[in-house]
């Protein structure tokens, strides 16, 4: 009986340790997919906050003192160039023209006896040249008092979209007191920094010479339904940030943009003969990029690497593997630094195809 229950037991424990010895071979027989860097050229779009500007946005100031006598229009609303905006109390400005029309009357009378006394020699010529200055002076005063009446109807010199008004009807004004602001839509500037080295990749580029086009993210996450052009690029950089400014030019025959908006320009660049991988196949430590290299011993090893560009699902690596190197693919958390490893090799274009890329 005892040496059946030996039997048993060693049965059982040669069919366990047969079990675990098969469990760890099936184990150590995992491969682990691996791939290689791929090097091509392709194109990632970056994104520059920005400030959205009208193309013209001016300020509506008074230009003559006195009483607010007249609104003739209403915040937001659309105004034609010349169409009128605000009457100041005119009274006093028409008195003066008056006043100057009629001191100009004199003057012309007192011209007219001077060259009839100068024709017959009565007065001398510089009495008549004295006379002929009192006139020009007059009919300048009358030029001038004009002006001054002009000044008080504010009207807008381009068309536009109207601001918050800032003085109401009654309002004793000063002069150049601001009344409101006026902006033109229909198109927008767009102004967004670029950091200094990339200004150099742009200035430097095959295609310096067209004008580049962009697109504008708003501020609610959709695309805007006009493209942009990138028209000027601003003197000197931000000596505290490093950055330059770009200036984009949007059409925007619907209205939607407005002076003062938020947004993000959307700008392809293009990378040529560049090294790109999976983001999937690095990891981090500390602050850090690394991957997996696996050498002709089939010894993982980590590699630290240098990220230039992000697309989605993609690095662009500027330092650190050449399209040569085999990197490992997945399970980087189940190996360790100088493990060796069974792999099974895909092809980088079957990796790009699955990852639902963007490059090209």
């Amino acid at each position: 009986m005892k040496k059946t229950i030996v039997y048993v037991g060693l049965f059982v424990f040669l069919f366990q340790t047969s079990c675990q010895s098969k469990k760890e071979e099936k184990k150590a027989e995992t491969a682990f997919l691996v791939t290689s860097p791929i090097k091509k050229d392709t194109i990632i779009t970056k994104d520059y906050v920005s400030q959205i500007h009208s193309i013209k946005h001016i300020e509506i100031r008074a230009l003559e003192k006195g009483y607010l006598k007249q609104i003739f229009v209403d915040e937001g609303q659309h105004v034609k160039t010349g169409q009128a905006m605000f009457q100041i109390m005119p009274n006093i400005y028409q008195a003066e023209l008056q006043k100057a029309k009629a001191e100009s009357n004199a003057a012309e009378i007192e011209l007219k006896n001077t060259k009839l006394l100068a024709d017959g020699n009565v007065v001398s010529p510089n009495e008549l040249a004295i006379a002929k200055a009192n006139y020009d002076k007059a009919n300048a005063e009358v030029v001038l008092a004009q002006t001054h009446l002009g000044f008080t109807k504010i009207s807008a010199p381009f068309d536009g979209i109207m601001d918050h008004l800032e003085a109401r009807e009654g309002s004793l004004l000063d002069e150049g007191e601001l009344l409101t602001k006026l902006s033109d839509n229909s198109k927008m500037w767009v102004y967004f920094n670029v950091p200094e080295a990339e200004y150099l990749d742009y200035i430097i580029s095959a295609d310096k010479g067209t004008k580049k086009e962009v697109s504008l993210l708003m501020a609610n996450n959709k695309l805007f339904n006009q493209k942009g052009i990138v028209e000027t690029i601003e003197g000197e950089f931000n000596s505290e940030t490093g950055n330059i400014a770009f200036r984009a030019t949007f059409p925007n025959p619907d209205g939607i943009l407005r002076h003062g908006e938020t947004g993000s320009v959307l700008m392809n660049v293009p990378f040529k003969d560049v090294i790109i991988i999976p983001q999937k196949a690095t990891f981090e430590i500390l602050d850090k990029t690394y991957v997996f290299v696996i050498g002709k011993d089939h010894i993982v090893r980590q590699q630290e690497i240098t990220i230039g560009a992000e697309l989605p699902h993609l690095y662009i690596v500027n330092k650190g593997l050449t399209e040569k190197d085999t990197i490992l693919l997945d399970g980087i958390r189940m190996v360790k630094n100088n493990q060796k490893i069974l792999t099974k090799y895909l092809e980088p274009n079957k990796i790009l195809s699955e990852l639902d890329l963007y490059a090209e």
